[in-house]
């Protein structure tokens, strides 16, 4: 399967010194919104995206943990870069709809992860595709759990 530009990117800096960190900032210019949280993309292919961010003053909420909706934030940066590297560049995906659960208050940095186990053809017709995301803790304890269902339909024809 072809790589669509952004997984390519991932593939190009992903094992070069400091790539990951550059490949985690020019998503940020792509996307300004999930700078928000300082993400570093730390694992990305197909199937399967790894995001990390600290905890620092910018996502504190009124009492002082992680906010659980920079916590979102970090779950659909994980969706979003695992759909990059999952959807082959003949289709394209659009976030349909989110349901989490805060199952923890968040008084660390935070690791999202993102994991489809069995991928869906991508054929002529549209498919939802569910993805799992679970945000944790530096000790692992899950913090936010959720599922972010994607619409994944072919490009049409220029």
């Amino acid at each position: 399967m072809a790589a669509n530009s952004t997984y390519g990117m991932w593939r190009t800096l992903a094992g070069k010194p400091g790539g990951s960190r550059l490949f985690s900032l020019a998503m940020c210019l792509r996307v300004p919104y999930f700078a928000t949280v300082l993400p570093h993309v730390r694992e990305l292919r197909p199937g399967r995206c790894e995001v990390t961010s600290p905890k620092w003053w910018g996502v504190h909420n009124h009492i002082g943990t992680f906010h659980a909706i920079a916590a979102c934030n970090m779950a659909e940066i994980a969706m979003g870069m695992l759909a990059e590297a999952t959807v082959p560049p003949t289709h394209r995906w659009l976030p349909k709809g989110m349901e989490v659960a805060y199952v923890a208050k968040a008084t660390t940095g935070l690791r999202a992860v993102a994991e489809v186990g069995d991928l869906p053809e991508f054929g002529d017709e549209g498919v939802d595709l569910a993805v799992p995301v679970t945000v944790s803790d530096k000790t692992g304890k899950p913090v936010v759990t959720g599922t972010i269902t994607i619409w994944v339909t072919p490009r049409k024809s220029q």
